[in-house]
């Protein structure tokens, strides 16, 4: 890991009482999906038990992007602990199939199935997640509540650690992880009540591949990308600053080659997380900023159909 600048009052206070918390547990599995959370977790886990008593746990799902898990895989390395990838199911469940509000329960159901059965056979007392302070005041989390069901820990949100905190320590402790952006799973990419199928994860996940290496070559930073399946049309969200550079592209191509053909003129919009749940009947929703508008060439301006990323995916 890189040296990082001396530690700022306010970062060394949520790295003692994270460091604390997980100083707790005897002995940790932490659900890792590379992300800046539950690396967070995972590098605190190793400074408060040693790495003998902590280990990382990674899904291995069609929603999964294979970039992810070979940056789990890395970053774990470099702290000196077991790194489990353990397949799991989740599209033999029909709830997450079939893609409803309730999806990512489902989906948190099975794979935090899986941890705990993992880290039972390798002795670990508990299983821990990334979930942090921000994400337990959101209204609409029902992956949270799966952990809490199953009595899975949340050391981030139990030491109050909110986003901007998560990111300030990492620095502080020089993860590679501190500014990586939001990465949800593929299933998020994906309208509500449009099918789960690995064919659908598979092209969204050659879609935005394609289309990242299609900026670097026109010299476009894009840091928040996402190919939105609304079940016909597709829709492209990038930075806001980035959309009108990005609707002069030609990405039609691109997107029919990652298997898109047929969807007509491609809308693309500024990024936004949770546009989907605005519709959602549910008491509590924060509604998600309008999106702005952009298109030319083979791309047009796109509606607030989307779909939802959740946090730090497993």
């Amino acid at each position: 890991m890189r040296q990082g600048p001396l530690p700022s009052p306010d970062a060394a206070s949520a790295a003692d009482r994270l460091v604390s918390e997980l100083g707790t547990y005897g002995s940790c599995l932490v659900a890792f999906s590379g992300g800046a959370d539950s690396a967070l977790v995972l590098a605190a886990a190793v400074r408060a038990l040693g790495a003998g008593r902590t280990a990382a746990f990674t899904a291995v799902s069609p929603a999964v992007p294979a970039a992810e898990r070979a940056a789990a895989a890395s970053f774990a390395a470099a702290l000196g602990v077991r790194h489990l990838v353990i397949g799991t199911g989740e599209l033999d469940v029909a709830g997450y199939r079939e893609n409803g509000p309730r999806r990512c329960y489902f989906c948190k159901s099975v794979v935090l199935d899986a941890a705990l059965r993992v880290a039972a056979e390798h002795g670990l007392r508990t299983v821990a997640t990334g979930t942090n302070a921000d994400d337990v005041r959101d209204p609409f989390r029902p992956g949270i509540g799966a952990g809490a069901e199953r009595g899975v820990r949340t050391p981030l949100a139990a030491a109050g650690l909110t986003k901007a905190e998560v990111r300030r320590v990492s620095r502080e402790w020089g993860l590679v992880t501190w500014d990586k952006p939001a990465a949800p799973c593929l299933s998020s990419r994906i309208a509500y009540g449009v099918p789960i199928t690995p064919a659908r994860l598979a092209r969204v996940e050659r879609a935005e591949l394609a289309l990242r290496r299609r900026f670097a070559a026109a010299g476009l930073a894009v840091r928040d990308l996402r190919v939105r399946d609304l079940g016909g049309p597709v829709r492209v969200e990038v930075d806001a600053e980035h959309v009108a550079a990005v609707a002069g592209l030609a990405i039609g191509d691109l997107l029919a080659e990652a298997g898109f053909a047929g969807t007509g003129r491609v809308a693309v919009v500024a990024f936004r997380s949770g546009a989907l749940n605005d519709g959602l009947p549910e008491p509590g929703r924060r509604p998600a900023e309008p999106a702005e508008p952009a298109g030319t060439g083979d791309t047009a301006a796109g509606g607030d159909a989307g779909a939802t990323d959740s946090h730090d995916p497993v």
